[in-house]
């Protein structure tokens, strides 16, 4: 699989009604997974919360969106997302990375994740937020 740029959407305690509005929209498919599921919920009251969805679209769109933790700030059209790298090729990915943290803020050491990948997040130097996600092996 080919490294992917795409839109990462966040919400507070809406993404699940948001990412099936889009769904609607633009069809396909949607995965959705909890913070409960990976034990990520740092408040009980997240564990039912949107970690991770997705939607793939027929016309090959790609969707991703998740619901921000409480313990992060969260003012609603001001940080309405990030920019999500993300595949298999760990050295491409990794480059990007490298590069995208001159003179950045890392919000999350690019390491390995409670899903399998290793996953990083970065507020480049001109305060914009990109994902990284290098897809684990797969068995």
């Amino acid at each position: 699989m080919a490294s992917r740029l795409n839109p990462y959407l966040n919400f507070r305690n809406s993404a699940r009604e948001a990412m099936e509005f889009y769904k609607d929209v633009f069809g396909g498919t949607l995965t959705m997974n909890t913070f409960g599921e990976f034990q990520s919920a740092q408040d009980p009251a997240e564990k039912d919360l949107i970690m991770h969805a997705q939607l793939e679209t027929p016309t090959g769109f790609t969707l991703m969106g998740s619901d921000v933790p409480l313990s992060m700030p969260f003012v609603p059209g001001t940080n309405v997302g990030a920019i999500s790298l993300s595949g298999e090729d760990e050295a491409e990915l990794r480059g990007y990375w490298d590069k995208l943290t001159v003179g950045a803020t890392i919000t999350q050491p690019l390491e390995k994740a409670p899903w399998g990948d290793s996953f990083g997040m970065v507020t480049d130097r001109f305060g914009t937020s990109w994902m990284v996600n290098i897809n684990a092996p797969r068995q």
